[in-house]
């Protein structure tokens, strides 16, 4: 389990052995039918009272149809999305008692006659939204998943096929960047940001960052940025001033502009646009409306478009998607993209959400949901080594 303290860590533990003092007879009953753990949708609306982990019946391995897999998960991230799904906003749906989670690597534990391009051991993401990936085990026919390789780390595959995917999508969809181009962004300390300045470095591509100056440790996020290859860094109330204008001057006119935030600092952002230049609209943190000043729009026949990776997903085949995951597996492969991620374990998911949630949250939370029991490698320890405990997964 993931303890953020020595106190957490000891009220978890009594509360787990009078559990189980004062249950053992209905859990030893309830252990011949239920053997996994899985987060269902319980409602719609607030995903702490939406998302519920409880105990269900574990899939039989030796019911497998021929077309079908039997699948161990390994890890999957607490995304956005997932948020947005539970309070019954995002673009695709799920229902009542689905299984959460819309991104995560499983191992391959069984699979079936028919099954040819799959084997015992091999790693998968779902391919299929409505594969759940926040449970132990799943079965599920083979065209639902896409084979990953397996020698990246674990939080790494778990993540690769949203974030990074969407990065790589908008630099290579909507213009044509060239070495020396210049690019601009909001959001540059999200995993898709981090992603972009990345992928832009070993293009030679050159980007600006702004990040919003309400964040805190603003200065750790620009020195993260600068050291990941970022050219440009400011804040936001940085970016809005002439000084700006005259730094920007040394520089090409941004070719395109990618929004996550929203507000006026999109506006800001359109303004400096080559004429013909591209905004990418991916998400809208602010909540806030995105203005665009029509001489800008008009004058300088910008384009404005959107992007949803989930439709890019449902709009082309699956060994084009597999193509681009194997391309990013690449990049990770040869250090050339490097994330941020705290992990908790699956049964410490309420936890694990309120994390995810936090204001400002840096890390990606990722679900280990093949997880070991800690207790005894825990108490085999003198207090003074428990910090162990209280570090993330870098």
């Amino acid at each position: 389990m993931y303890y953020h303290s020595v106190a957490y860590y000891i009220m978890q533990r009594i509360s787990r052995r009078l559990v189980q003092v004062a249950s053992a007879p209905v859990m030893q009953a309830q252990a011949a039918a239920f053997s996994s753990l899985a987060v269902k949708i319980q409602s719609l609306g607030d995903p702490f009272n939406a998302y519920k982990l409880e105990t269900h019946e574990k899939p039989k391995e030796n019911s497998l149809k021929p077309n079908e897999v039997f699948l161990k998960f390994l890890a999957a991230p607490i995304n956005p999305a997932d948020i947005n799904i539970a309070q019954g906003v995002y673009g695709n749906k799920k229902n009542v008692n689905d299984i959460g989670g819309m991104e995560g690597v499983a191992k391959v534990e069984k699979v079936g006659s028919a099954v040819k391009d799959l084997s015992e051991g091999d790693w998968v993401l779902n391919h299929d939204f409505s594969l759940g990936t926040w449970t132990q085990f799943a079965q599920c026919d083979a065209k639902s998943v896409m084979k990953i390789s397996n020698d990246i780390p674990i939080p790494y595959a778990a993540t690769i096929s949203s974030n990074p995917a969407a990065a790589y999508r908008m630099l290579r969809d909507f213009e044509k960047l060239n070495p020396g181009d210049v690019i601009i962004q909001n959001a540059p300390n999200s995993m898709v940001g981090l992603a972009v300045v990345q992928m832009a470095r070993e293009m030679g591509v050159k980007t600006v960052n702004i990040v919003s100056d309400k964040r805190p440790n603003v200065d750790e996020k620009l020195e993260i940025l600068t050291n990941l290859g970022g050219d440009i860094n400011v804040t936001e109330d940085i970016f809005q001033t002439y000084e700006m204008i005259e730094i920007l001057k040394e520089l090409p006119a941004p070719k395109l502009a990618l929004n996550c935030v929203g507000g006026e600092i999109t506006a800001d952002m359109c303004r400096l646009l080559a004429p013909g230049g591209t905004l990418v609209s991916y998400g809208n943190m602010s909540m806030k409306p995105i203005v665009v000043p029509e001489d800008v729009v008009a004058y300088k026949q910008l384009k404005l478009k959107g992007f949803w990776m989930s439709k890019w997903n449902e709009t082309h085949t699956k060994e084009e998607r597999s193509e681009m995951i194997e391309d990013i597996v690449s990049q990770i492969r040869n250090k050339q993209l490097s994330f941020f991620y705290e992990m908790h374990d699956f049964d410490d998911f309420d936890h694990a959400l309120k994390v995810s949630q936090t204001p400002f949250q840096f890390r990606k939370v990722v679900l280990n949901i093949d997880y070991p029991d800690r207790f005894a490698e825990h108490d085999s320890l003198t207090k003074d080594d428990y910090s162990i405990y209280d570090v993330p997964y870098v």
